[in-house]
C-alpha cells in the first residue's frame, strides 16, 4: 500500500479536526455449501460495486463525536437496507486504520460475524436500501476459491479494480480471520492475469 500508513484506533481518533473518517465492514458468514457439488465455499464475503465502478465494502462518511466514531451502522442501513438493522457493528469488531497522502481522510476499517441467514438476508433487501442504485449499484460475494486453471475464482476476483485500500483490507481480513487457506492467498494475491491475445 505506497503512500498509506497504518494507524491504531486512539491515534487515528486523535487527528485534528480538518480530519474526515470513513468507516467501511466486511460481512461475513460461514458457508457450508459447495460449488458444483464438490468446490468448498467455506465463507461468503460481501463487496459491494460502487456508484464508480469499482469494488468497496458498505460504508462511507462518519461523524467523529466524543473520541468514538458513530454512523458506521446509520451508512449501513442507507446502502444495504433493513436487514442492516438484525445486528450492530461494534469496536469490538474494528481491525484497522489507514491514512494516505490525499486528502485528510482516516479510513476505519471492521468485519462483521454474521449467520448465513443474515447475510442473505441483507443481500435479498439490499436492492430496497435508499442508495441502491444511486451510490451501490450492487452486492457481489468473493470468490474464496481457485479453479483448477489457477486463474478462475479468487485470483480472477483481485483483479478487478478496488476503491482506496479495499484490496488490501480484504486480502489482510482474508488472512488474518482464516476464511482462506494462506498458501492459496499468496498465490492468488501475487498473481496477474494476462490479456489473452
Amino acid at each position: 500500500m505506497a503512500g498509506v500508513r497504518r494507524l491504531q484506533l486512539e491515534e487515528a481518533l486523535a487527528l485534528g479536526s480538518e480530519w474526515r473518517h470513513a468507516c467501511h465492514a466486511l460481512l461475513y458468514a460461514p458457508d457450508p455449501g459447495l460449488l458444483f457439488g464438490r468446490i468448498p465455499l467455506r465463507y461468503a464475503v460481501l463487496m459491494q460495486m460502487r456508484f464508480d465502478g469499482r469494488l468497496g465494502f458498505p460504508g462511507g462518511l462518519v461523524n467523529r463525536q466524543d473520541g468514538s466514531l458513530e454512523g458506521l451502522n446509520r451508512e449501513l442501513s442507507e446502502e444495504l437496507g433493513e436487514a442492516a438493522a438484525a445486528f450492530r457493528v461494534e469496536r469490538t469488531d474494528y481491525r484497522s486504520s489507514h491514512v494516505g497522502s490525499g486528502p485528510h481522510v482516516v479510513a476505519h476499517f471492521y468485519a462483521k460475524l454474521l449467520t448465513l441467514e443474515q447475510l442473505t438476508a441483507v443481500e435479498i433487501g439490499a436492492p430496497r436500501a435508499k442508495d441502491h442504485g444511486l451510490e451501490v449499484l450492487g452486492l457481489v460475494r468473493v470468490p474464496l476459491y481457485t479453479l483448477r486453471d489457477g486463474v478462475g475464482g479468487l485470483p480472477a476476483f483481485l483483479e478487478n479494480s478496488f476503491i482506496g485500500t479495499a484490496r488490501e483490507q480484504l486480502l489482510e481480513a482474508l488472512k488474518d480471520l482464516g476464511l482462506v487457506e494462506s498458501g492459496s492467498l499468496s498465490k492468488a494475491a501475487g498473481r496477474r492475469i494476462s490479456a489473452p491475445p
